[in-house]
C-alpha cells in the first residue's frame, strides 16, 4: 500500500512561505535570546576588581534576564500559533475560523497568517476576557 502525501492547496502556498519566514525568524531570536540570557551579554558576575556590585547594578541585571526571559516566552507562543498554522495548511482546513468555521477574509490572514479566528470571532473572544 503506497500513502499519498497530501497536497497543500495552491491559494494557500503564499501563507505557507510566509509562516515558514516568521518561524526562521523566530526560532532565530529565540536562540539570540538564549544566547544573551545564558551569559553571553553583560553579566557581571557578583565582584569586579574586588568590589563589590552596587544593589542598583544587580537589580538592572535581573530586570533585563527577566524582561528577556518573556520576550522568549512571547516568542515560543507565537512560536506555537505559527506551527499551528502549518499543521492546519497540511490538514486542509487553514482559512477556516476554528469557532464558527466560516472562511477568515485574506485580508486577515495576510495580517495575520497564524489567525485561528475570523474577526468577528476574535472579537467576542476578546470581549469576554
Amino acid at each position: 500500500m503506497v500513502l499519498k502525501k497530501k497536497r497543500t492547496n495552491p491559494k494557500f502556498e503564499p501563507y505557507k512561505k510566509l509562516l515558514l519566514r516568521i518561524k526562521e525568524q523566530i526560532a532565530g531570536d529565540i536562540r539570540g535570546l538564549s544566547d544573551e540570557n545564558n551569559g553571553s551579554g553583560n553579566d557581571r558576575g557578583g565582584d569586579v576588581s574586588g568590589h563589590a556590585l552596587h544593589m542598583a547594578d544587580v537589580a538592572t541585571d535581573m530586570y533585563d534576564r527577566e524582561f528577556t526571559l518573556g520576550l522568549a516566552a512571547n516568542d515560543r507562543e507565537l512560536l506555537y500559533h505559527v506551527n499551528e498554522a502549518l499543521q492546519r495548511i497540511e490538514d486542509g482546513n487553514y482559512g477556516l475560523c476554528q469557532t464558527c468555521k466560516k472562511s477568515i477574509p485574506a485580508t486577515r490572514l495576510k495580517a495575520i497568517p497564524h489567525a485561528q479566528t475570523c474577526l468577528k470571532c476574535q472579537e467576542l473572544k476578546e470581549s469576554r476576557r
